[in-house]
C-alpha cells in the first residue's frame, strides 16, 4: 500500500548573482492520500520537475515542509521511486541488472534480486527480454526496464517527470494502459507530471493545475469517470471532453511575468 504525501507552504528559488533571486515555487500547498494517483499538469517554466525533486529529496525547499506518512522528507529515500523523462538506465548493464540496481541498494541478496527481478519485469512486459542491453532495446521497453526498476524495492510512493514525452503516439498509448494496470495491481501512490492534459485526465484520479511564475498549484480536480475496460475510449466521453476544456482554460489563463526579486547594494 501506498504512503500518503503531504506539501505544505513550500517555496524555492535560486540566486541569480547579481540579478537577485528567481522565486520557482511559491507556497505551495496540496495533500496526496495513500495510493492515490495523482496527476500535475502545467505550462513549462512552472516548476513542475522542481517540485518532484523536492518530493523525491533530490533538492531542499527554502521553505515549508514535505512529508511521507507524515515524517518530513530530509532527502532521497528508498520509500521513494523516481522514473525521469530520459530512461536513465546504465549501458554496460542488461535489463535485469538494471532492475536488480534498486534491490541492490536496498541489500537484498543475490539469489533474491535476481527473482525479484524477473518478477518485476514480468510486471512490465519484458519477462522475455532480461538478457537484452539497453542499445537492444526500443525506447518505450527502455522506459519499461526504468519503470520495472523503480518499483523493483517495493516505494511507497512512485514520482514519474514526463516518463512518456519522448514516445510515440500509439506506443504512449499502450504503456499508459500497462501503468494503470501496474497501480491498481500495486497500490503505489503515484504523482505524475505531465505537459498533457489528456495524459492527466487519463490516468489521474484528480489533477493538480499549476501556474507560473512563480510556481503554484491553482486548481484541484477530480476525474469522475468510470473507466470499466482500459480498452474502453475514455477520452471521447462527455465527461472527459468537459475536464480537457476545463483544464485547458485554467492553463492558458493569462499568467504574470517572473517575479524576480532585486538585491539591493548594501
Amino acid at each position: 500500500m501506498g504512503a500518503s504525501i503531504s506539501v505544505r507552504n513550500v517555496g524555492k528559488g535560486f540566486d541569480l548573482k547579481r540579478r537577485g533571486h528567481f522565486s520557482v515555487l511559491d507556497d505551495v500547498s496540496f495533500h496526496v492520500g495513500a495510493g492515490e494517483f495523482v496527476a500535475l499538469v502545467g505550462p513549462s517554466g512552472c516548476g513542475k520537475t522542481t517540485l518532484l525533486d523536492l518530493i523525491a529529496g533530490l533538492a531542499k525547499p527554502d521553505r515549508g515542509q514535505i512529508l511521507i506518512d507524515n515524517r518530513l522528507i530530509e532527502g532521497p529515500g528508498l520509500d521513494r521511486g523516481v522514473v525521469f523523462q530520459q530512461y536513465a538506465l546504465f549501458p554496460w548493464k542488461t535489463a535485469l541488472g538494471n532492475v536488480e540496481f534498486g534491490l541492490e541498494a536496498k541489500g537484498a541478496a543475490k539469489a533474491e534480486r535476481k527473482t525479484h527481478a524477473r518478477e518485476y519485469l514480468d510486471l512490465v512486459g519484458l519477462a522475455a527480454f532480461g538478457d537484452r542491453y539497453p542499445h537492444e532495446l526500443s525506447g518505450g521497453m527502455k522506459q519499461r526496464v526504468a519503470i520495472a526498476r523503480a518499483l523493483s524495492f517495493n516505494p511507497d510512493v512512485l514520482l514519474m517527470d514526463e516518463p512518456f514525452a519522448a514516445l510515440d503516439a500509439q506506443t504512449r498509448e499502450t504503456l499508459q494502459d500497462e501503468l494503470l494496470r501496474i497501480w491498481q495491481r500495486t497500490g503505489t501512490t503515484v504523482v505524475f507530471i505531465t505537459h498533457s492534459i489528456d495524459e492527466a485526465i487519463y490516468l489521474g484520479q484528480r489533477v493538480l493545475v499549476m501556474a507560473a511564475t512563480p510556481g503554484r498549484i491553482t486548481h484541484s480536480l477530480d476525474v469522475r469517470i468510470e473507466r470499466g475496460d482500459l480498452s474502453d475510449d475514455l477520452r471521447s466521453t462527455p465527461e472527459f471532453v468537459r475536464l480537457r476544456h476545463d483544464i485547458w482554460q485554467l492553463t492558458h489563463q493569462r499568467r504574470a511575468g517572473p517575479r524576480l526579486e532585486v538585491a539591493h547594494a548594501a
